[in-house]
C-alpha cells in the first residue's frame, strides 16, 4: 500500500502505474518484451483517494534477501519526478517470503521465560546523559538500576566503544555489578549492550558478550543496514543471545506523513529478520500518536492485524512475536497510558524518568517498578504513592505530564 501525492499535472492513476512499473520491470519508454517478462509486471489494483494498492508477482523477489526486496518496493520510486510525495504505508507479506526469514529467536515468551516474569511489563533503563560516563560510572548506575527493581540496563543508541567508555571494560564491570545485583535481589537481570559497528566487529563483540555470560546484544538496526541485521541474527543464534533492536534513524523514513516509509513497515521487517524486542514509540517526547504506536504494536505482537485505512491484514504463519519497547520521555506518571493502550506484554524503558529522580538512580528505579505494581494491583498511582515515597517524589516532580 502506497500513499501518493502526484506532481502538478499528473493524475494519480498515471503516477500509480509509473510506481508499479519502476518498482517491478518497467522503464520510461516503450519496449517490445517477451510475454514471460510481461508476466512479472506489478499491477495497480485499487485506488482510494491518495492510497494505492499494488500487487507484485512473487518471482520478482529473492527469498531471504531483504536488501533486494526493498530495492524493488522501496527503491528508485521515491525519486520520481511525477510525484511530490510517496509513502510506503504497509506491506502484506506472502507466506513464502515470510518463511524465508528466521523471525525472532526468543520473542515475547522467550524473554519472559528468561526473566521469570509472567505478567507485568519488562523494565529497562538507560543511564542519562546518553554518553559521557566512564565505564565505572556506567556500571555503578547499572547496579543502582538493577537493585531498584529494573530488569534491564540498556546502552543508548550512540554509545559503543568511545575512549571514555570502552566496550569491553564496560561489559566486564557491568556484568560484575549484574551478578552482585542478582545475588542481592533474587531477580534475574541483564544488559542490553550496544554492539553496533562494522559487521565483523559486531560479531567479535557478540562473542565477548557471550564470554562474559550476558544474554543480550543491542543493535541499531537501521544504521547498520538490512543485510547486517540478518548476519547478526545468525551469529546470535549460534551464541544463544537475544537481540534488542533500537530504531535510531527511523524518523528519516517515517516522520513525513506524505513521503518515505511507515514505522509499521520497519517493524514488520525487524520481526521477519529476527529481532526479539523493538522500540515502537512511547507517547512521550518523540513523534508518534496513539494510532501509530498501537499499529506498530499490533504488527509485531499479534498473529494477524485488521486495522484502519493504513493497515493491511497480515497472517504471520506462526512466526514468533516481538516484545514492543516503549521509550522516549516516559516516566512513572504516564506509564499507565501505555499499558492501557497496548497491554502488559511490553517493555517500558525509562531513562531520564529514572536518572532524573530527586532521590537518585535507585529511587528512580523503585518509582518505576512501583508505578507498574500499582497498575497490576488496579490502584491509581496517586493512591499508591501515599505509601511509596519514591513514587510520590516522582509524581511531585513530573506529575502526569507528557514531556515535549
Amino acid at each position: 500500500m502506497f500513499k501518493i501525492k502526484p506532481a502538478s499535472g499528473f493524475p494519480i492513476e498515471k503516477v500509480a502505474i509509473r510506481v508499479a512499473a519502476e518498482s517491478s520491470n518497467g522503464t520510461w519508454t516503450t519496449l517490445k518484451i517477451p510475454e514471460h517478462i510481461r508476466a512479472l509486471s506489478a499491477k495497480v489494483y485499487e485506488i482510494k483517494d491518495s492510497y494505492v494498492k499494488i500487487a507484485y508477482p512473487n518471482d520478482l523477489f529473492e527469498e531471504g534477501n531483504m536488501p533486494q526486496i526493498l530495492s524493488s518496493i522501496a527503491g528508485n520510486i521515491f525519486g520520481m519526478k511525477a510525484l511530490d510525495g510517496l509513502r510506503l504505508v504497509d506491506v502484506k507479506w506472502p507466506k513464502n517470503i515470510l518463511n524465508s526469514f528466521k523471525g525472532p529467536q526468543y520473542g515475547i515468551k522467550g524473554i519472559r521465560d528468561l526473566f521469570r516474569v509472567k505478567k507485568r511489563p519488562i523494565t529497562a533503563t538507560v543511564p542519562k546523559p546518553k554518553v559521557g560516563y566512564y565505564a565505572e560510572e556506567h556500571a555503578q548506575h547499572g547496579y543502582e538500576i538493577w537493585t531498584g527493581g529494573v530488569d534491564l540496563l540498556k546502552d543508548d543508541e550512540n554509545l559503543s566503544n568511545q575512549r571514555f567508555n570502552r566496550f569491553e571494560k564496560r561489559l566486564d564491570l557491568s556484568m560484575k555489578m549484574r551478578d552482585k545485583a542478582e545475588n542481592e535481589t533474587g531477580e534475574r537481570k541483564s544488559y542490553l549492550i550496544n554492539i553496533t559497528s562494522e559487521v565483523d566487529e559486531m560479531k567479535r563483540r557478540a562473542k565477548l558478550v557471550k564470554d562474559f555470560n550476558n544474554e543480550y546484544v543491542m543493535i541499531d538496526i537501521l544504521t547498520i543496514g538490512w543485510a547486517a541485521v540478518q548476519t547478526i541474527r545468525d551469529e546470535c543464534e549460534k551464541l544463544g543471545l537475544a537481540i534488542h533492536a533500537h530504531r535510531a534513524f527511523h524518523a528519516a523514513f517515517d516522520r513525513n506523513p506524505n513521503h518515505g516509509m511507515s514505522m509499521k513497515v520497519l517493524a514488520e521487517i525487524a520481526r521477519m529478520q529476527g529481532v526479539d524486542q523493538l522500540h515502537i514509540g512511547g507517547l512521550g517526547k518523540l513523534a508518534g500518536d496513539k494510532i501509530e504506536v498501537l499499529n506498530n504494536y499490533k504488527k509485531i505482537a499479534q498473529d494477524s492485524n485488521e486495522g484502519d485505512v493504513e493497515v493491511l491484514a497480515q497472517n504471520w504463519y506462526g512466526m514468533k512475536k516481538v516484545l514492543s519497547v516503549c521509550s522516549g520521555g516516559v516516566h512513572p506518571g504516564i506509564i499507565h497510558r501505555l499499558i492501557e493502550l497496548l497491554s502488559t506484554d511490553i517493555a517500558v524503558q525509562v531513562g531520564g524518568g529514572v536518572l532524573g529522580h530527586p532521590g537518585g538512580t535507585r529511587s528512580g528505579a523503585k518509582a518505576l517498578r512501583q508505578a507498574i505494581d500499582a497498575y497490576m494491583d488496579n490502584i491509581s498511582v496517586k493512591e499508591y504513592a501515599k505509601t511509596h515515597i519514591e513514587l510520590k517524589q516522582a509524581l511531585d516532580l513530573w506529575g502526569a505530564e507528557t514531556p515535549i
